[in-house]
């Protein structure tokens, strides 16, 4: 069966997310188109991309799958709809208003590990409209097998997330601390932050660029991983993702700390903090080591692939004993005024399965 897949996006972090599965489809000999529900996303598809250009077109496409890298999604669209996130881990948020909340829009939810997996076959007992599988996060495809890229001098790469409360880019101690450091020539500084982050914050990193630190305006953060050798970071996702490398993470003011990570909460303990990752003692790799089973056990680059797989058989599976969704009548609406799209019934039938 030649199947149509859907991969649902907001804003332009999930392009590394969703384009192993665009290849993982391709290679399948299955169709597959992107919709973007951002005015501002939809101007950043590259020429390669099929894409969908307003929910009409989306419809008419009839996909059986869709790939939702949202929290939230046009529920009238037809096809299955498959949360895959946008983040790997629960680590900025309130456990119960972040990565674990239940909107409603989903009838399948791809888990990355141990961690989340565990959690959301909870939810499943308790609300019953939804199945979970874990399958790994396709955005970690890419990186493995785990490979070193050679370099002259130790590289530090630098992230941020967008919440002002927790990301250390408005903070311009941190960003003084860091030029100052640079300037010693002792390491490489690589940054690269969240895209939500605002320019004026942004320009900041800009201006102190010199011989020994750059900015790179990407979303596609594995060659920078593999660049490098520790991140520093707050408490952005980046941090589970890099840590997967088995590399050191130095936090700074880290909402949820642990053994895992190298935290400091003051601006003068940058460089020494840095010193002790480049040089860590065994308790920390192994820290770290045990960290990432939980976290993200799949180290063969075949998320994607399970994921997909999980799809078509949970499509065409008996979902005879799921509960029927929530109304969720106000979310509903959030998204039909986004969309500036009102009708309140799945606007067309979904498409035959053979």
């Amino acid at each position: 069966m030649n199947y149509r897949f859907l991969i649902y996006i907001s804003y332009t972090y999930a392009f590394p997310i969703g384009e192993p599965l665009e290849e993982e489809i391709k290679k399948r000999g299955y169709q597959v188109k992107w919709f973007a529900d951002e005015p501002e996303t939809k101007k950043k598809f590259s020429k390669d991309k099929l894409v969908v250009d307003d929910i009409h077109q989306a419809i008419d496409y009839n996909p059986h799958i869709i790939l939702s890298i949202t929290n939230s999604i046009a529920d009238f669209l037809p096809g299955l709809k498959v949360q895959v996130f946008h983040g790997i881990a629960p680590s900025k948020r309130n456990f119960k208003k972040g990565h674990f909340r239940i909107r409603g829009f989903f009838d399948l939810y791809s888990t990355q590990g141990p961690f989340t997996t565990q959690p959301f076959k909870e939810l499943q007992k308790k609300y019953r409209h939804f199945e979970v599988v874990e399958t790994g996060w396709p955005k970690l495809d890419p990186l493995f097998p785990l490979e070193e890229i050679p370099r002259e001098k130790p590289s530090i790469l630098i992230s941020s997330t967008f919440s002002k409360k927790l990301s250390l880019a408005y903070n311009d101690d941190v960003i003084e601390e860091i030029k100052r450091i640079s300037k010693k020539g002792n390491w490489n500084f690589k940054v690269v932050l969240h895209p939500k982050i605002p320019q004026e914050r942004v320009q900041k990193f800009i201006d102190i660029q010199g011989k020994n630190l750059t900015y790179y305006d990407t979303t596609d953060l594995i060659p920078l991983f593999r660049e490098s050798d520790v991140l520093f970071a707050d408490s952005t996702s980046v941090v589970t993702e890099f840590l997967l490398q088995e590399k050191p993470v130095v936090t700074f003011r880290n909402s949820q700390p642990g053994k895992h990570l190298l935290n400091i909460t003051q601006v003068e303990k940058i460089e020494s903090a840095i010193e002790n990752a480049l040089d860590p003692d065994v308790n920390l790799l192994e820290e770290i080591q045990e960290f990432n089973k939980n976290m993200h056990p799949y180290k063969d680059g075949k998320s994607s692939a399970r994921l997909i797989d999980a799809s078509i058989k949970f499509l065409h599976a008996d979902k005879s004993h799921l509960k029927p969704k929530p109304l969720n009548i106000i979310r509903k609406l959030k998204v039909r005024k986004n969309l500036n799209f009102y009708p309140l019934k799945t606007y067309r039938k979904p498409p035959t399965i053979k």
